[in-house]
Parts: structure tokens; sequence; C-alpha cells
């Protein structure tokens, strides 16, 4: 876990896996509505592993706060400052440079997460992976994005469900963007084993496809 200093004087938490040798491709990872909790540092660690000469951050835009019960979970996420979470990406896009070319992967919550990071990243922004994730979008959102987007959805979701991802896909291509949309037959937060609705043979293609996207795009 390391620190780092936010513009409104507060410290902001982060999991950083580093690289072995010195690269300036780096990974922010954006936490479900649980919080930066230990599935999140294994799927951080699991990146690492997979794709080599990468850096690793996973940014808590809780500030430390871990939720174990679905009612903490939700009241965390609505209590999200938005002026507060933008502060924190901000400075996490300072901690690793101007000459750093980032990656962007996230669930749930931090789906929608990944794809504002990168959004902010501009020409620093390589690839943005974001699982059954959303933000309110129009073509005109999309306009300083200049990563190519990974955009993978459950077909029962009943939040982010079809109309609502195919309106993103087809808001991106409006505004000239590069998106890959991959629906799988299952629900909502397919991908975290701790799930009910837990799917493991989407899980297996959903991750084979991240590490694909981030190889050609960001590696």
């Amino acid at each position: 876990m390391i620190t780092f200093k936010t513009k409104d004087g507060k410290s902001a938490n982060g999991y950083f896996v580093e690289s072995e040798k010195s690269t300036n491709k780096y990974i922010f990872v954006f936490h479900e509505w649980w919080g930066l909790n230990d599935y999140i540092k294994r799927e951080s660690d699991e990146l690492k592993s997979k794709l080599g000469d990468v850096n690793i951050l996973a940014i808590d835009l809780y500030d430390g706060k871990v939720a174990s019960t679905r009612e903490d979970a939700a009241k965390y996420m609505q209590s999200v400052n938005q002026e507060r979470a933008l502060s924190i990406v901000y400075r996490a896009i300072d901690f690793v440079g101007k000459d750093a070319m980032v990656g962007t992967i996230g669930w749930c919550f931090g789906g929608g997460w990944s794809l504002q990071a990168s959004i902010m990243l501009g020409k620093q922004g390589s690839a943005c992976v974001m699982y059954y994730g959303i933000i309110e979008n129009t073509p005109g959102t999309f306009k300083e994005l200049n990563a190519p987007v990974l955009g993978i959805f459950a077909e029962k979701d009943g939040w982010v469900n079809p109309e609502v991802y195919g309106n993103l896909e087809k808001n991106l291509k409006s505004a000239g963007k590069k998106v890959i949309i991959k629906s799988f037959d299952a629900d909502h937060a397919f991908a975290n084993p701790s799930n009910t609705k837990f799917d493991e043979k989407a899980t297996t293609e959903a991750k084979k496809l991240t590490i694909e996207f981030f190889k050609d795009y960001l590696l």
C-alpha cells in the first residue's frame, strides 16, 4: 500500500505493484462498490503476473473504507464525493508522470471510473477495460478520450443492461472512438468469485480478452 498527496491537501491510498524492470507503462485498477479489498489486490497481482513489465496501481476511491456487507457497500458508493474522487485520480496521474502510458480497468462502480479515468488521461490513455460499469454519456463525453475501449458486459444485468451498454457503444462510435463490446450470458458482477452469480467460464474468457487487449494497445 502507498499514499500520495491530492490537491485538497489530503492523502490518497493505492495498492502498487511495481515492475521489476523500469517502464513507463502503467495500469490503473478501480475497485467495485466493496472498496479496495483483497479481491482487487489479487486481480492487480494477476495482471502484473500475466502482463510482465508494467506497473499496476489500484486506486482507493473510498479513502480506506472497505465494505463487508451489501448495505455498507451501497452506502460507501453513494457517499463518494465526485470532486474528491476526481482529485484522487488526477493525483494518480501526477504520480505516474507525464511520460507514462496508462491503461485502466475496473469492475461495476470501478468500470465507470475506468472509463472516466481514461478520458481524464487524454493522450496518455492507451487502453480502457470496463466490466459492467457505466457513466452518463453523449458522443461529446468522449472528446478527450484517446484510449480504445473494451467493454465487458452481462446480458442479464438489471442495471447496466443491453440497452445501456448498447447506447454507450453507439456514442463511442459516433465520437469516432475505437470500441469493442463483448457481452456474456451472465449476470452483474459475474467475474467476482465471491458473488453467487459468479460465472467461471465467462470470467476465464473475459480475462483472456482483457490480457490480449492490454498487450495489443498498452504493451
